[in-house]
């Protein structure tokens, strides 16, 4: 994958994002140049900018020299050739980046970076439900802080949950342990034909789930769920049909496995990008992040998105182009990860990687 170019020069930059976002985003000469400011420094220290698809548009269209999923990003760390990664998505990806390239300086551009779904899970709770289910893999979402994936055997992301499931069951495992996301893991349990039953984290603390009588292969969950994708409903989906019955419905699947069964068509981020470039014409609406809605806009003119989006993932939308020059410019927030817990996470990043 070759790094997007960018023009150098302040109207270059403003054309190159008047021709995508003069609609949607206001003063785009002050974005312009910061934009300049932070590709001249970013060749100066020889950094690479990560972007995530859900990254603010004039940020997303000027800065990153690349852009995806999870997944695809986790792929560009792991063999960027640079001194300095600038990840501009939230802190586990960051992790991520610095557990594949231990040797590199990784900044992430805010100084909080959450995530509700990562936020859902700890160590702790990982090493409790391996002592429940002693033996049973574990296959933990990349939306998940270092500590958790060390504790994991597999990663695995939105777009590779149902290939990584299906690996483990041909090496002969009938249970797998799949978290934190309940609405993935759900969702991923359908793809492979299997049931999904959950723990009880009550008062007297973590406890096996009840087990169906002649229940076989199955998957084990967690009660976790992505602040963004949970407020989509079935109803969002029934009254846009009622107005627009042509619209292709296009759900993520962190989406409870209602909406997903809802929608005509669900993917990761990346997975929807391409569906709707490889729509000739029509309307689509998508149920995810909103500024990746933005993003998909910009760069499919000739195709009409739905404009239902309401949903901001608060922890994304930290990132800015500000930030970005700041961050560089100061080397500041800096991701570490402990030695101790980057070699088990590795490993668990490598098996997803190589399942691809």
């Amino acid at each position: 994958m070759e790094p997007i170019q960018y023009p150098d020069t302040t109207e270059g930059m403003l054309d190159h994002l008047g021709e995508r976002l003069d609609s949607m985003v206001p003063d785009l000469r002050h974005k312009a140049e910061l934009a300049l400011q932070i590709n001249r420094l970013k060749r100066d220290k020889q950094a690479v900018i990560l972007g995530h698809n859900y990254m603010e548009p004039a940020l997303f269209h000027s800065v990153c020299d690349f852009t995806g999923d999870s997944l695809e990003l986790s792929r560009v760390a792991a063999s960027a050739g640079c001194e300095i990664i600038v990840f501009c998505g939230v802190r586990f990806m960051a992790e991520t980046a610095k557990i594949l390239n231990p040797d590199r300086m990784v900044l992430l551009p805010s100084p909080d970076g959450g995530c509700s779904l990562a936020a859902s899970i700890q160590a702790d709770d990982v090493r409790a439900l391996k002592q429940l289910y002693p033996g049973v893999p574990v296959v933990t979402y990349v939306n998940t802080y270092a500590d958790v994936k060390a504790e994991s055997d597999y990663c695995c992301t939105s777009s590779n949950g149902e290939a990584v499931v299906r690996h483990l069951q041909q090496q002969g495992h009938d249970r797998v342990i799949f978290l934190p996301d309940q609405y993935l893991a759900s969702n991923v349990a359908r793809q492979t034909g299997v049931e999904i039953i959950f723990p009880s984290n009550a008062n007297a603390g973590l406890q096996r789930a009840a087990e169906p009588p002649g229940l076989k292969r199955h998957m084990i969950g967690w009660d976790g769920r992505c602040e963004v994708h949970e407020k989509f409903t079935v109803e969002d989906i029934e009254n846009v049909r009622k107005q627009f019955p042509d619209a292709v419905v296009l759900a993520h699947p962190e989406c409870s496995p209602e909406v997903v069964a809802a929608a005509d068509f669900s993917g990761s981020t990346t997975a929807m990008i391409r569906h709707v470039q490889q729509m000739e014409s029509g309307r689509y609406l998508l149920l995810t992040e909103c500024s990746m809605g933005d993003n998909i806009a910009a760069q499919n003119p000739g195709r009409e998105m739905i404009r239902l989006c309401s949903v901001r993932c608060p922890h994304m939308h930290e990132i800015t182009l500000e930030q970005t020059l700041e961050a560089l410019r100061q080397e500041r927030y800096q991701i570490e990860v402990p030695e101790e817990t980057r070699g088990g996470a590795r490993r668990a990043l490598d098996r997803m990687i190589a399942i691809g």
